[in-house]
């Protein structure tokens, strides 16, 4: 039994128990988003899943290698305090790099393949390229922290006012509202399989010489973005930021570009994960070379995976060690916590609730009477996305439904929203598709134009859309509500975006559910099948 922790940025936890898997970041329990520290609810929330306790705990797998003597000695306290004064037999630390490929690797099905991972930074440095063969994972290129394109990219979202590190979503988002007016390649380039930073400076002191060369206004940043987030996009200023979220974006997506075409002369297949792969266009041209099929991102490819990282890497060793490894595929990241139905029932009548049992029919009829939708259902996903089970649903054949959800959750109104449609709806609605449909919103599509007019809701400026394909064997209660709404509309997709107000981490439990609910004043709220009206 392995256990993986990640003790930093993103803290999170995962248990794996020969077939089993337990996952959870700290975040969905202790409510502070992205919480950087030891994930102590995490380990315990695994455990307790598991139905193990600490002593039962072979090997604890550490994401990271920690070089400050006085984080290291917070660590090791934690950790005594769980299992106890012997636990130092029991850690292996997996250095921060490894433990991101090795997430996509261990995960992606392939018994060869190309492992790489591209963040900020990490253990020093900011991307490592590994040729994976038989479980053994061999490094054939890195990028030191200062050669980093994902500070790049994070010190362009400080600049326009947004914060770095966290927001570089929005600076994708912005960028398809413009067009790209500076050649960045004097800035940060492709040096064979490495990146090569010509500013030779990173964080705010890269972000100060960025709004030099762009002549932007650094100390109004903030004010701009605001205004931005409230629509307003037609100003001087705001023009220049999206020419330069636009030049960022496209730069980003020629480097991404130059590094797939070099790595698909080994003729493996990708696999996917770090900070940078949450960028869904860049990962669409990725996709454009390797194909659908042999391109992997790993579903949880922030630091908030690491844990999962750590622990799969170690338990991939000693499957090698004992002679049977063998290649797994991760067809789903529903390893969080679940609420039984008696639970869930148990709790509305504790808070006083009227409520109704109901079926799929009731929630797409619900969608399609132009309701919004709490939907909480099953284990929690791991990961950055809500892929139905800690989801908010809506009809997205009205586009005015945006600016509702935009007020209701305090979105940023030029962030696109992402739909899930039924598995075999996929070659219909997308243009771009030229093999398997991604099930995970980790990539982007060109909309077909039947999809445009059918769901304009999700479908970015651009035309495209960051979808996820529902197959009916891996989560037949959220197939059932998309195949309902199917027959009452014709469409077979649903508008899905996470179960939170925007700036808080995802609901967990049924009560983080009944307070977003009540907080973003949405319709319904359907609890494992109970239905509680505003």
């Amino acid at each position: 039994m392995i256990l993986g922790i990640h003790d930093g940025h993103d803290a999170g936890a995962v248990l794996i128990e020969g077939e089993r898997i337990f996952a959870v970041n700290e975040e969905r329990l202790n409510r502070v988003k992205k919480f950087r520290g030891f994930p102590k609810l995490s380990v315990e929330k695994v455990l307790e899943m598991a139905g193990v306790e600490p002593g039962d705990v072979e090997v604890i797998a550490v994401a990271g290698i920690f070089r400050k003597q006085k984080r290291l000695l917070e660590l090791e306290e934690n950790l005594k305090a769980i299992f106890g004064p012997d636990f130092k037999r029991k850690v292996i630390f997996v250095e921060h790099h490894l433990a991101h490929s090795a997430s996509a690797y261990y995960t992606s099905g392939w018994r060869d393949a190309l492992a790489i991972s591209i963040d900020a930074a990490g253990d020093g440095l900011s991307s490592s390229i590994y040729v994976a063969r038989d479980g053994e994972m061999i490094r054939i290129a890195q990028s030191t922290y200062i050669d980093s394109l994902g500070d790049f990219y994070a010190s362009v979202t400080e600049l326009l006012g947004f914060k770095p590190m966290r927001h570089e979503g929005k600076v994708m988002s912005l960028a398809a509202y413009g067009r790209p007016a500076y050649d960045l390649s004097a800035i940060i380039e492709l040096n064979g399989l490495s990146f090569d930073n010509h500013l030779k400076v990173i964080g705010v002191e890269a972000t100060r010489r960025l709004a030099e060369l762009f002549h932007y206004p650094f100390s109004k940043a903030r004010e701009i973005a605001n205004q931005m987030k409230r629509g307003k996009l037609d100003g001087e200023l705001q023009k220049k930021a999206i020419e330069i979220a636009a030049s960022a974006q496209r730069h980003l997506e020629m480097l991404i570009g130059e590094l797939g075409l070099k790595l698909q002369g080994y003729g493996l297949p990708l696999a996917y994960a770090g900070g940078v792969a949450q960028n869904v266009k860049a990962n669409a041209v990725l996709r454009q070379i390797f194909g659908d099929d042999n391109l992997w991102v790993f579903p949880a490819m922030d630091d908030g995976g690491l844990a999962f990282g750590a622990a799969v890497f170690v338990k991939a060793q000693m499957d090698r060690l004992d002679g049977r490894w063998r290649p797994f595929r991760l067809e789903h990241v529903y390893l969080g916590p679940t609420y039984r139905k008696e639970e869930v029932e148990g709790f509305l009548r504790r808070e006083g609730l009227e409520f109704e049992e109901v079926d799929a029919g009731f929630v797409a009829d619900a969608l399609a009477e132009g309701k919004l939708v709490g939907f909480f259902q099953g284990a929690m996903e791991f990961g950055p996305r809500a892929l139905g089970n800690r989801s908010i649903l809506a009809d997205p054949r009205d586009e005015r439904v945006k600016e509702r959800l935009n007020v209701a959750l305090k979105r940023d109104v030029f962030q696109p929203f992402a739909p899930s449609l039924l598995w075999e709806k996929a070659g219909e609605y997308l243009e771009d598709l030229n093999g398997l449909p991604n099930e995970f919103m980790t990539m982007s599509y060109a909309a077909s134009d039947e999809f445009r007019k059918l769901a304009p809701a999700v479908v970015h400026v651009d035309g495209t859309t960051r979808l996820q394909a529902v197959r009916k064997e891996v989560n037949p209660v959220y197939y059932e509500v998309i195949k309902a709404f199917e027959r009452r509309t014709g469409l077979g997709a649903v508008l899905n975006t996470s179960f939170n107000m925007h700036g808080e981490p995802i609901v967990c439990s049924p009560g983080d559910a009944l307070g977003t609910f009540r907080a973003a004043e949405l319709d319904v709220l359907v609890l494992e099948g109970f239905a509680v009206h505003q």
